[in-house]
Order: C-alpha cells, then sequence, then structure tokens
C-alpha cells in the first residue's frame, strides 16, 4: 500500500541526502568490544557490525521513497533518487568486500597452513630482538608479543593477520568517506537556491558526484 503526500520539497530532498550522509560517516565511529583473543580484528569489527544496520536502513527509507504518491518526478527528486540509490549501491558494494577480507582473516586464523617462512621470528628472544629493532619499539615488540599469545597465535602470524585488518578497515573508511561527501554535495546543489531547475542530461555536470565518481572508476578501469 502506497502512502500519497506532496511533493517533497527541495529542502526535504537534500534532508533525505544529509541524513543518508550522517548515517554512512557513523559508520567510521561505530564501536563493537573485541575480546583480547581477536584484538586483531578490532580495527573492523566496528564497522562490520554497523554496517548492515545502515545499509538496512538506508535501503528502508529508499523504498519508502520511491513507493509513496506521488513517486519522484521532478528533476530535482530523480536527481535526489540517483545520488541515493548510486550512495546505497556503492556502500552494500563495500559491506561486501569488508565481510569477505574479515571471512578471509578468520579462515586464515582458524585453518592451519603449511610453516611459512617467519615475518620476525628467531630461535630465541635475544636473535628475535635483534631482528625486530630497526622497525618496531622495545614496548611495540612487547605488546605484540602479550596480543599475539592472548590471540593463540604466533607474533608474525599475529602481525600478518593485523595488518589486513587494518586494510580492510583503511578501504571501508575510506569507501564511507566519500560516500558521505558526494551525499552532502548532492544535498547542496538540491538545495542550492541557483538550481530550481536541476536537470539530468548527457553532460557530467548533471549527473550525482558519486555516479560520476563510479563512471570515472569505470573508466579508469578499462
Amino acid at each position: 500500500m502506497t502512502t500519497h503526500r506532496a511533493p517533497l520539497t527541495r529542502t526535504e530532498l537534500a534532508d533525505l541526502l544529509t541524513d543518508a550522509a550522517q548515517s554512512v560517516s557513523g559508520i567510521l565511529t561505530a564501536e563493537y568490544p573485541t575480546a583480547p583473543s581477536r584484538s586483531y580484528l578490532h580495527p573492523v569489527l566496528g564497522a562490520l557490525a554497523a554496517g548492515p544496520r545502515v545499509v538496512g536502513e538506508l535501503n528502508d527509507r529508499l523504498e519508502g521513497f520511491v513507493a509513496a504518491e506521488p513517486r519522484p518526478a521532478t528533476p530535482a527528486g530523480l536527481f535526489t533518487l540517483a545520488s541515493y540509490a548510486s550512495a546505497l549501491g556503492w556502500l552494500t558494494e563495500s559491506f561486501a568486500e569488508l565481510t569477505a577480507s574479515v571471512d578471509q582473516i578468520c579462515t586464515r586464523v582458524g585453518i592451519p597452513t603449511e610453516p611459512r617462512v617467519p615475518v620476525f621470528t628467531a630461535p630465541d628472544d635475544a636473535e628475535r630482538d635483534g631482528e625486530f629493532d630497526f622497525a618496531f619499539s622495545a614496548l611495540e615488540l612487547a605488546a605484540i608479543r602479550t596480543a599475539a599469545e592472548a590471540a593463540g597465535l604466533a607474533p608474525d602470524d599475529y602481525v600478518e593477520v593485523l595488518s589486513e585488518s587494518l586494510l580492510a578497515a583503511s578501504r571501508i573508511t575510506d569507501a564511507c568517506m566519500e560516500i558521505s561527501s558526494g551525499l552532502l554535495e548532492d544535498a547542496a546543489y538540491v538545495l542550492d537556491e541557483a538550481t530550481d531547475h536541476v536537470w539530468l542530461g548527457d553532460g557530467p555536470g548533471s549527473l550525482p558526484t558519486l555516479v560520476r565518481s563510479l563512471l570515472a572508476r569505470m573508466e579508469a578501469a578499462e
């Protein structure tokens, strides 16, 4: 059953994009309690826990926006819809990639692998400390060994999975920041009094920020 409403004003359309941007940026400050045995996942657990909720909320808002009558038909409404949908698609894909990365980390930790050349292990503490001095301080080395022991991992394994976790966290952070920034730019464009005649056409300037970003990435990949 659809809901009848008056056509959304430019201010309401901009608010829709702004609220979405705030929801996306909030993912980056989400916290999730991390057990010492899983400390290598700490960089990604907050985002991993908050992401699905935000994606679900944004999807519900999009469905409501599209389903209510009258449906978006003005240039400003269609521009907003394109911006919102591209943001939601990008965010969904980014969290699929994050989930896959975390799954790989968990699989790596939970399934024994063939012995590898140690990243920074040595037969005894004296030799190992000599290896580490050029990369880590004594306090950092002690913290790594303590965290690795709590996680039940060799220090070199711990550093490797922590590095993968930090890389995954960096990727989702970059994605959320770009999505949030793009939504805010589009909100400002829709709200600007000079854009009463927002239009969608063939020129790149008429496309939402994230759509232009996605097209640019596709062209760069070719």
